[in-house]
């Protein structure tokens, strides 16, 4: 559309793709006014497992994206979650929002649930407390308590704020257990809650507006 001369920004030709547009420039393709952004919205999404949090996989395995109400507009993940994690997942249509909530400097914990095998070490769970090292990855202080326990499976409630792909998996392996089922029932202020699996809920703008942190300059 660029090549061929159809995009016009403040009234002159766009020739180059890597053109910037910010707030109060005027975009017309076609001969017509672009619409303007959409207001910022968020949805909660009860992820089962066995999906990916892609748009396409090269595997051709089922993507998160694909079971969606076709009524939402296009959205992105804040975070991921893996194929056989489940559990709440953030989304939302404003790609600004999304990477600035993934940031850990953002602060907001994520809590999960997770089922594992093995002997469970209580001291061990409260070192993490001042973080851990990982086959040379260096991992933030972590919350991990023992919920329950039954036989060789145990219930933990573990909180982190880094969010690393496969966290909570790498280091619970570090610790000789095995994790049987993963699932993530908050986001910062935001909770999985009674939501059914695979059901979506938006978060309503009075309430996003409450809990989204302040900007930094």
């Amino acid at each position: 559309m660029v090549a061929e001369g159809r995009v016009k920004l403040n009234n002159e030709v766009v020739t180059h793709p890597a053109t910037f547009v910010t707030a109060g420039d005027l975009v017309v393709v076609d001969g017509k006014l672009a619409d303007p952004p959409e207001r910022t919205r968020l949805w909660r999404y009860h992820k089962p497992d066995g999906l990916m949090t892609t748009h396409r996989d090269p595997e051709g395995r089922p993507t998160v994206f694909q079971k969606l109400p076709p009524q939402l507009p296009r959205v992105v993940s804040i975070g991921r979650l893996d194929l056989n994690s489940e559990g709440l997942l953030l989304l939302t249509n404003d790609g600004a929002l999304a990477r600035r909530l993934e940031l850990p400097s953002t602060g907001w914990i994520r809590r999960y649930r997770v089922r594992v095998f093995g002997a469970v070490d209580p001291k061990a769970l409260t070192a993490l407390a001042k973080g851990v090292t990982v086959d040379g990855v260096r991992y933030g202080p972590i919350e991990a308590g023992l919920d329950s326990r039954k036989g060789d499976n145990c219930w933990l409630t573990i909180g982190l704020r880094e969010g690393r792909n496969r966290e909570v998996r790498k280091i619970m392996a570090h610790l000789g257990l095995q994790v049987s089922r993963l699932i993530r029932v908050s986001y910062g202020p935001f909770q999985l809650g009674q939501l059914e699996r695979g059901a979506v809920e938006e978060v309503s703008g009075k309430v996003l507006r409450e809990q989204l942190p302040a900007e930094k300059p």
